[in-house]
């Protein structure tokens, strides 16, 4: 099937992790502080946080992702089964986090790495720790939730979002590394084989028009965030072309002529999806 060949190049399960190391990691995650740091907080709608395992600070709350030569964080050091697993693997890191999503929260439809400047591959990996049946990566039109248990392979440069809809708290390290024989040694007999995959289906005209309408009545009521909820959510209802959410946004604000939040919405998708030029790259920069 076509829409499962162009899932395979966006995720991945790599393969099986040992029972009882993926215990001990979870034991140490679950020890954690939850007052974890809160960046991109424009990317969710709340229940979002993360504190690194691996950057190039050292310290755990430096949580703005970029390239770098990684080392082990303060936090690290106090996780030695965590800290085994993820030298097993023999990556070269960028990053590594420790990442909560609460219940009832999304990560909005966005695209990462636009604001790396190195040249060479990324690639996103994440080990499941605490999960349930209602959490969903959101990919390719399609909803896979990644089980505990394996190793996972993301390919974020692709329009994607995660929810967690009931709970409890969705827990996992999330890796952010260089592609080099390592990685394309761990990720050899990487696929979807056996993973359950829910394609979405494509909204008609009246359902989207339908949805619009509800969210102008809301934004018009002066419930903005609840309108723009609304819209945002279709993202994991529905499979669509990149950014429809957002035109919807923009579309339900031009309806009722409040063109200050329509523009915003506009440059708020440009950021999501990566539309902008990315930055420039200097000699002052690393």
């Amino acid at each position: 099937m076509k829409a499962l060949s162009v899932l395979s190049e966006q995720v991945g399960r790599i393969r099986a992790l040992d029972p009882y190391t993926l215990d001990l990691v979870g034991r140490e995650a679950l020890t954690v502080p939850e007052n974890l740091a809160t960046e991109y907080g424009e990317y969710q709608s709340g229940g979002w946080k993360t504190l690194s395992l691996y950057n190039d600070s050292g310290d755990p709350m430096d949580a703005t992702i970029r390239d770098c030569e990684a080392k082990e964080t303060t936090l690290l050091e106090r996780m030695p089964a965590t800290r085994e697993l993820l030298r097993s693997f023999g990556l070269r890191y960028m990053w590594a986090r420790i990442a909560r999503l609460q219940p009832n929260s999304f990560l909005w439809e966005h695209k990462d790495y636009h604001e790396l400047t190195d040249e060479r591959q990324h690639h996103r990996l994440h080990i499941p720790l605490v999960t349930n049946r209602s959490c969903a990566l959101v990919t390719g039109g399609a909803r896979v939730h990644m089980a505990h248990g394996h190793l996972w392979w993301l390919m974020p440069t692709h329009a994607h979002g995660a929810c967690n809809l009931t709970g409890p708290d969705r827990l996992h390290i999330i890796m952010d590394c260089y592609g080099d024989e390592a990685f394309e040694g761990l990720t050899a007999d990487m696929g979807l084989d056996g993973v359950p995959v829910d394609l979405l289906p494509e909204p008609s005209k009246k359902e989207l028009a339908e949805h619009l309408d509800l969210a102008v009545m809301l934004a018009g009521m002066g419930y903005h965030e609840a309108a723009e909820h609304s819209l945002l959510r279709l993202f994991y209802r529905y499979a669509m072309p990149d950014g429809t959410v957002y035109d919807l946004i923009v579309s339900t604000y031009q309806r009722l002529g409040d063109e200050e939040r329509a523009e915003a919405w506009a440059a708020k998708k440009n950021v999501m999806l990566c539309l902008d030029p990315p930055p420039t790259r200097t000699e002052e920069q690393p």
